[in-house]
């Protein structure tokens, strides 16, 4: 790649990508600008690592929570109805099954002056959601979950109590948050799913920093373009992960496959019933959403999310909240941010190779066809919708042989067949854009920005409910230039420049 056009990337990007763009849904939105607790930050769907035949939903809102943020710390808000959805027809429409979480906030006692206290003053450490070691727990949440299909409602609670894990204030306050209190939060409703509800560690990971400078990317990383060696490092940060020491609220659902398919049986990838499109939303009642525009059942939708790249780096700023609101199933209104994405006529035009007219291979984001469905057909592609869409049939990559690439790099269950925490959707969904899925020789120019994984250095769970533990509010800390995190280098420092 030549000086000229590293020098140029940021420049150029900066005359088109509105603020979140490499953010993934991190407040991308004006509507979630002005609503963070309906901010959906990122949406996962992957096959289980341990169970073929299950597949796990992640819908992670609320972004950028610091940790140390008392008294009341984030607990989910009780007005939202945060779903999941799945299309299983190839239709475009996501409501064949839909997955409905509603929390409500227990005071216990409402004269105390922060919502979490212990190994204090006669009042044991917080060891328990409930009865003997919950006394410090002076804020609780419990939640409902409710699938949709067919037209049926099935209560999954099923009687049970449900309590979202709390933030992790500290040591000595939650001494045992990671050992014990955290694992508390998992439930097994029966019938095959499994759920959990609380505030964790964010996964996700960029150098926002760099981003909102006008693209000023680290030279030490490369200013933009990788060199073949670092873009071949999963494992190690050549530039400082912004999201690192904050938390995010999550919801993690795992559900039999058999649950989600048309007809309710495995099938083999190479199927069209093996695959199915997917994506979460937040909703508030008709009467307090910001610019309704859509709604069902007294909800209206504030946010939704399928694929990462979407409403990024495709849609343009004045439509991103009419796309936030509306259902998939209109995308087509979209369909020229799609065809003709702005960002590639960029990019064509400081030097970096891009396809000429329609962007036709970007539909396989938004439609039902080959790679992810392989086994569809010209009268199986449905319309326009952006869904994240997973091939059920393709078994999870073993752990440890995971790339954070994913699709683009032969690791066949990851990113964009679903999602997985592990996988590098800032530097895919940019290639996906310069044209790495029409040819990854001619269009793969090695954009990215130098942070490969996790910025925590605590690597990803690999276990229900795959999101980490909140990180503890009393001794966390951020990475940033300067600072150590960035353990791609021997120092160990994040570089400046």
């Amino acid at each position: 790649m030549q000086p000229k056009i590293r020098a140029t990337l940021a420049l150029a990007l900066l005359m088109l990508v509105p603020a979140g763009m490499f953010a993934s849904s991190h407040r991308e939105a004006p509507i979630t600008a002005l609503d963070r607790s309906a901010d959906i930050t990122d949406w996962y769907a992957f096959v289980s690592y341990h169970n073929p035949n299950k597949v796990v939903f992640i819908l992670n809102v609320d972004p950028l929570l610091e940790p140390a943020n008392g008294p009341n710390y984030f607990p989910f808000d009780p007005n939202i109805l945060y779903a999941m959805h799945v299309d299983n027809n190839n239709d475009g429409v996501a409501e064949d099954v839909v997955l409905q979480f509603q929390f409500t906030t227990e005071y216990r006692m409402p004269d105390t002056f922060t919502g979490y206290v212990g190994g204090i003053d006669g009042i044991p450490p917080i060891t328990a959601l409930d009865g003997t070691g919950s006394d410090g727990l002076k804020l609780g949440q419990q939640y409902t979950v409710t699938m949709i299909k067919n037209g049926g409602t099935t209560d999954l609670t099923g009687g049970r109590t449900l309590y979202a894990i709390p933030s992790n204030v500290g040591k000595r306050t939650m001494p045992s948050y990671n050992s014990n209190l955290y694992d508390q939060g998992i439930y097994d409703l029966g019938n095959g799913f499994r759920v959990f509800a609380g505030t964790v560690n964010d996964p996700f990971f960029v150098d926002l920093g760099a981003t909102f400078d006008s693209l000023n990317f680290r030279m030490a990383a490369g200013g933009g373009i990788l060199s073949a060696a670092v873009d071949a490092d999963d494992t190690h940060n050549y530039a400082p992960d912004s999201v690192a020491g904050y938390n995010v609220n999550s919801i993690v659902l795992e559900v039999d496959t058999t649950m989600l398919t048309v007809d309710g049986k495995l099938h083999s990838s190479g199927e069209k019933q093996a695959v199915i499109g997917t994506y979460g939303s937040t909703s508030r009642p008709a009467v307090s959403v910001r610019r309704s525009q859509t709604g069902s059942s007294g909800f209206s939708q504030v946010q939704r999310e399928g694929n990462p790249l979407i409403n990024e780096v495709i849609i343009g700023t004045g439509s991103k909240d009419k796309f936030s609101t509306d259902d998939p199933s209109n995308d087509a209104q979209f369909s020229n941010f799609v065809l003709h994405p702005l960002l590639a006529d960029i990019f064509a035009s400081i030097g970096i190779p891009v396809p000429t007219g329609d962007r036709t291979d970007l539909l396989a984001l938004v439609q039902y066809e080959a790679p992810i469905c392989p086994g569809c057909g010209p009268n199986d592609t449905g319309v326009i919708a952006d869904l994240l869409r997973l091939n059920t049939g393709i078994p999870a990559t073993p752990i440890g042989q995971q790339k954070r690439l994913g699709f683009l790099v032969g690791d066949l269950a990851g990113f964009p067949n679903g999602r997985r925490p592990v996988d590098d959707v800032v530097d895919i969904s940019t290639r996906v854009v310069a044209g790495i899925l029409v040819d990854s020789v001619k269009y793969g120019t090695r954009i990215g920005d130098g942070v490969n994984t996790d910025g925590d250095n605590l690597g990803f769970r690999t276990s229900f409910p795959y999101v980490r533990e909140a990180l503890n509010g009393r001794d966390s800390h951020h990475v940033g230039p300067g600072q150590q995190g960035c353990t791609g280098y021997a120092s160990g420092t994040c570089p400046k420049k």
